[in-house]
């Protein structure tokens, strides 16, 4: 049925109305994502079945399965440009989304000034806080507009993978908080009408009132540049593989490329999170002068950030061919590799994080001698035995010359391996 709906989608291309579901516009994007999602799940269990092999060329194992390895790939491509198609959409649809998160965040602001105010009264202190929300608010709806083809107001934190940067969202936040605090300083120094109340919202600006929080401030930002530059560098020197993802997600923050949660990532969000809430009751308690964050709290955020900054220089790694041995079935004789024949080759880190997708699967190639062999998918019930990060089956082609060769494996992410010399024979 699944396949019946992608194709009657791909049937109604160039019906663009509202209803729209062909994935060629943004307003059918999703759903024809979701069919061709659909479809290939279909195709995929039923091979693993041993269902829809041609005749032609079931009676070979080898040919069954580079054909079906064919047909998952080109449905697996067409998969991948939908995602595509669709994690353009919603990044083009996110900036309404961020403004009104902005505008909502002034709202529950005003809410909160109201509430409190009942039987204390309103302050001046209140309203520059109003009026400082308002300034962030229209310049982050400003940047939402000028950046709706990124995300909005989260084209700042939005990584060269498309992912959401957790070094970055951390310094963006203290980065408006600070302009805030500044912002609601700044009214009431404008405000102001005594000379010494002027003289003490002066004084509130000393570094010795905000050194705290200047120096999380200066450290987070230089984490967030460092972080970038030590992640360009290690994919340059191939000790990284980074694999761009379709769309950013909230999760991105909290865990790696492949979806899981990351102990530096985690702690580094939590207690920048932590701190900032209670900067945030600082200058709610002192509005007239900048939150004098404690060096004790100060001093954990910078943990913080080392960790972080730690864990990015220790993740990773190159891959690393293992040894190479010639696959055996039951009932084979043990023999010499011969050119036809199956190889296994077993490593690490042959997928990487992100790439476990079937388009990214099928771009794995291994190098024997002179001659590429594309790895071919091998589908089982629910996802693939082959390739899989550890162990590697591809056959030896006939082009290869008998003699001594080396065998490569080149990811998906265009990292080569080390070399591994094996004997060929006639």
């Amino acid at each position: 049925m699944a396949v019946q709906e992608a194709r009657q989608g791909g049937e109604h291309i160039g019906a663009h109305g509202g209803g729209c579901t062909c994935g060629d516009c943004p307003h059918g994007a999703r759903e024809g994502h979701r069919r061709a999602v659909a479809a290939f799940l279909v195709k995929r269990d039923g091979f693993a079945a041993g269902e829809g092999l041609p005749a032609a060329v079931a009676h070979s194992a080898s040919a069954s399965r580079q054909w079906v390895s064919d047909e998952l790939t080109q449905s697996a491509d067409a998969v991948a440009e939908r995602g595509r198609a669709e994690g353009g959409a919603w990044l083009a649809r996110l900036w309404r989304r961020t403004a009104f998160a902005v505008w909502g965040g002034f709202v529950v602001l005003l809410l909160v000034q109201a509430l409190t105010a009942i039987g204390a009264g309103w302050t001046a202190a209140r309203t520059a806080g109003l009026l400082a929300a308002l300034v962030v608010a229209g310049a982050l709806s400003a940047a939402s507009w000028f950046h709706r083809a990124r995300g909005g107001a989260l084209a700042p934190v939005i990584g060269e993978d498309n992912r959401l940067s957790t070094s970055r969202a951390v310094a963006v936040s203290w980065v408006l908080f600070v302009a805030y605090a500044v912002l609601v300083l700044a009214g009431r120094l404008a405000a102001a009408s005594d000379h010494a109340e002027r003289d003490a919202l002066i004084s509130g600006l000393e570094l010795a009132r905000g050194a705290g929080v200047v120096t999380v401030l200066a450290v987070v930002c230089a984490i967030a540049v460092l972080v970038r530059r030590v992640v360009g560098l290690r994919v340059l020197g191939q000790r990284l593989q980074k694999i761009p993802a379709d769309r950013p997600r909230a999760a991105d923050l909290l865990t790696d490329d492949a979806g899981r949660g990351t102990f530096a990532d985690i702690q580094y969000v939590a207690v920048s999170a932590v701190a900032l809430v209670f900067a945030a009751v600082r200058l709610a308690r002192r509005p007239d002068q900048l939150p004098d964050l404690p060096w004790g709290l100060a001093v954990v955020v910078l943990i913080s950030a080392a960790t972080y900054l730690a864990g990015k220089y220790a993740e990773g790694g190159r891959p690393v061919i293992l040894s190479v041995v010639r696959s055996r079935e039951a009932g084979d004789l043990d023999a010499p590799i011969r050119t036809g024949d199956d190889i296994e080759i077993r490593g690490a880190g042959f997928v990487p994080p992100g790439a476990q997708t079937a388009d990214r699967l099928s771009r794995m190639v291994v190098r024997i001698g002179p001659v590429n062999v594309h790895v071919p998918l091998v589908p089982v019930t629910g996802g693939f035995s082959n390739p899989t990060d550890t162990l590697l089956t591809v056959p030896v082609p006939v082009d290869v010359e008998p003699g001594r060769v080396e065998v490569q494996v080149v990811t998906a992410a265009g990292v080569e391996t080390n070399a591994c010399v094996v004997d060929v024979t006639d």
